[in-house]
């Protein structure tokens, strides 16, 4: 069914008002409310011990979590696509999209019922002086699971693209299993494991729920960025808003930044697929 030129322009108009109402609006309001009160008292608030600690933290984190989930998500999608156990690959592939259907609020809960003090390994880790629940390790392990399924999810495709005609042609001529790895098939995947750490990045920076369960919300210690424009909302007075518009800021910038670098990979990692 054609449509007429009139409710393609409608179409477009509606999806603009849209984008400008939930999106765009919203990030122009938290420039605007940072910045009224002048550059330097938004960068008194930026730069305060707590919030460049809350920085320094939110980056360990993702410097932690992006790693480990890109090394799963390449050894996942090898499994599921290339796997020769069917079942096993398709257990595993049912349990990548866990943390996609689980609030991260009942991930929290779960690391504590596990790790907390009254947890299943609770009193035998705080025998051996190991503390999880309410310490960065805690916090750590919650980022790593909700930001697991992104390398997998953006592999996984490519591998089944590109096909394993070339891993094979390397093994008949005598290409160990590491040497086919290394010159073959990263080589194929590397735009869609780049994009997809990007995105498991994004994730692990802005994640909130599941770190606020575990987080004792502790100025220094335990607090990331995104707790921080949350603890900032709960003071009273117009000096706890402004910080916490500069936090979000701050935020709002590095979001900016993820979407500039999926732009500018989103050609490449079309034409490896």
């Amino acid at each position: 069914m054609l449509i007429s030129a009139k409710a393609r322009w409608g179409l477009r108009a509606a999806a603009l008002l849209y984008l400008l109402l939930l999106l765009i609006l919203p990030v122009v309001i938290v420039f605007t409310k940072t910045f009224e009160h002048g550059v330097g008292t938004a960068w008194s608030y930026m730069t305060t011990p707590a919030a460049i600690s809350a920085l320094s933290l939110s980056l360990l984190m993702a410097i932690v979590a992006v790693p480990l989930n890109a090394i799963f998500g390449i050894g996942a999608a090898l499994i599921i696509v290339r796997g020769r156990h069917r079942r096993l690959a398709a257990v595993l592939d049912a349990f990548i999209d866990l943390p996609f259907l689980v609030s991260p609020v009942i991930v929290g809960l779960a690391l504590t019922l596990v790790y907390g003090i009254h947890g299943w390994f609770g009193a035998w880790l705080a025998s051996h002086g190991v503390q999880i629940i309410f310490a960065p390790t805690g916090m750590i392990i919650a980022t790593v699971f909700v930001s697991l399924p992104f390398v997998v999810r953006e592999v996984a495709p490519v591998l089944a693209e590109v096909g394993d005609e070339q891993e094979q042609a390397a093994a008949t001529l005598g290409a160990c299993g590491w040497q086919t790895f290394r010159r073959i098939t990263l080589p194929s995947i590397r735009w869609g494991v780049l994009y997809g750490v990007i995105l498991s990045t994004a994730r692990a920076l802005g994640e909130i729920g599941a770190v606020l369960v575990v987080s004792s919300l502790v100025a220094g210690s335990t607090l990331t960025l995104p707790l921080l424009v949350y603890e900032r909302t709960q003071n009273p007075g117009s000096a706890g808003v402004t910080g916490a518009y500069a936090a979000a800021t701050e935020l709002a910038v590095i979001s900016l930044v993820v979407l500039l670098a999926m732009t500018l990979l989103s050609p490449r990692r079309t034409r490896s697929t």
